[in-house]
């Protein structure tokens, strides 16, 4: 799923490029590693930008010494981090997700601004802004429609090298000390299927998250309940024929970290 190098152009590491196949800087939850991921799948909205969340291309990433310090102390503290991708970061890359060729001789462009404030009573909280833009070429394939027929998506010759794929998202995290709030959202147009004419066109998106969490210290571990709602108008561009999806889902769960080591999780949806 990974495979890069981090190139350092200075001993402070404040700058630093990644090149290879990793993680696209769009979206808090979609940098969240699924060990500090609460929800046991990240939100369609968001999700659906990036092919599992990477692909190849080559990003640069800022980070000041003292935002380095303030990441590497919500990381250490437990608080369900995303990780040092940059208090800004700019890539270019394939635009297809991960492990798949590029399709149209084009590449997207990605733009993320993330930044944690410490307030005095040590609370943390962080916020950022997010976005791409290039053009997707879809992979179409045989569907059985409604009347059982079987069909093949037309795309337009002017399609053929790819349709508008661009986007625009906010994020904000209140880290649990112990109540915690972390929101997203994002809007954007990509290409989806439209079922009536059997086509691929080009169609507006939007959608995000809301998620409420507690974290309670215990002698039996820590306890991280919480409830999460998602909604998603728009298409998954990943998948074949670029369907459409219509989401409002709501999540409750608890994290239970009996160790270090060891976690459950048990969550209804």
């Amino acid at each position: 799923r990974d495979a890069y190098g981090d190139f350092y152009l200075d001993k402070g590491r404040v700058h630093r490029l990644r090149v290879g196949q990793s993680k696209v800087p769009y979206g808090f939850e979609n940098l969240q590693s699924s060990s500090n991921r609460l929800a046991l799948d990240r939100n369609d909205a968001l999700n659906s930008a990036v092919r599992d969340e990477r692909d190849l291309g080559v990003f640069y990433y800022y980070t000041p010494a003292e935002v380095q310090a303030r990441f590497a102390e919500i990381n250490t503290a437990g608080l369900k981090h995303s990780g040092n991708y940059g208090m800004f970061g700019l890539g270019l890359y394939n635009g297809q997700g991960a492990n798949r060729g590029d399709r149209n001789d084009n590449q997207h462009i990605v733009a993320r601004v993330s930044y944690p404030w410490k307030f005095s009573d040590g609370q943390f909280f962080e916020a950022g802004i997010q976005a791409y833009s290039g053009k997707y070429a879809p992979a179409t394939g045989a569907y059985r429609a409604a009347n059982n027929a079987s069909l093949t998506p037309v795309i337009a010759s002017q399609d053929e090298s790819g349709f508008d794929d661009e986007r625009i998202g906010v994020s904000a995290i209140w880290y649990p000390q112990p109540f915690g709030l972390q929101a997203e959202w994002n809007w954007g147009k990509t290409p989806q299927l439209d079922l009536a004419t059997n086509t691929i066109v080009e169609e507006d998106l939007e959608g995000g998250y809301i998620q409420a969490m507690y974290m309670a210290t215990t002698d039996l571990g820590t306890f991280i309940p919480f409830i999460k709602w998602q909604y998603f108008d728009g298409a998954n561009k990943a998948e074949t024929n670029a369907p459409a999806n219509d989401v409002n889902d709501i999540e409750l769960g608890v994290e239970w970290q009996i160790a270090r080591e060891v976690e459950l999780a048990a969550i209804y949806h």
